[in-house]
């Protein structure tokens, strides 16, 4: 079975406090006024004292059917075989922006200096495996296996690995929250692009209302 790479985000437990912000930025030598990760603000809704507010992080939510990937004139934008991750080879883009525009999240950013677009990779010059097959925090240590934006977390909000794996972080997560009656949510889905970017959200915390 091919591998599912994502993000699982644990809603009742992100506070908002922009961690992982600062882990992307500073693990990626990300530029200034551009991020690959951004959390939002949802609400607050409703009227006192039925009041309903949440923070939601948003990045590349790594898509089944990709656009980004259909519309890329050089090949740039691509999928690896080795961990079905989308990735942008930075030799090949041209900085034409077609992938930005296709993104229905717009977690895509065009770098002025370089001329090439940039995004989430899910760190994988960290969580890449040699053969493709296993998750490198089963061997490694943990601070360097995952994405710093999962390993900075200051809530434990965050969890990362195959969905298609079982024993991974991110699966372990889900299913936990599923048998515990907490809603599962992905990101709306106008383009058919199937994210794979997961949301955990209680409903006594609040309701799902994206706001992208």
């Amino acid at each position: 079975m091919a591998q599912k790479r994502a993000h699982v985000i644990d809603l009742d437990r992100c506070s908002g406090c922009d961690s992982c912000v600062v882990a992307c930025k500073f693990e990626n030598n990300v530029s200034l006024g551009h991020y690959w990760n951004r959390v939002l603000a949802v609400g607050p809704t409703g009227e006192y004292p039925d009041i309903e507010m949440y923070w939601l992080p948003v990045a590349c939510q790594q898509c089944e059917n990709a656009p980004c990937l259909a519309v890329c004139p050089t090949g740039a934008s691509y999928r690896d075989t080795g961990n079905d991750v989308v990735l942008i080879d930075k030799e090949k883009c041209i900085g034409c922006s077609y992938c930005l525009y296709s993104c229905p999240y717009g977690v895509r950013q065009l770098n002025e200096d370089l001329g090439v677009m940039e995004k989430c990779t899910l760190c994988d010059h960290l969580t890449h495996d040699s053969d493709g097959n296993k998750n490198i925090a089963d061997t490694f240590d943990p601070a360097h296996a995952v994405p710093p934006c999962v390993h900075n977390c200051s809530t434990g909000a965050r969890y990362y690995g195959d969905l298609n794996n079982p024993a991974s972080g991110a699966a372990k997560a889900l299913a936990a929250a599923q048998a515990a009656g907490k809603g599962t949510f992905t990101l709306s889905d106008p383009t058919g692009a199937k994210p794979a970017t997961t949301y955990i959200l209680s409903p006594h915390i609040a309701s799902w209302k994206e706001l992208i």
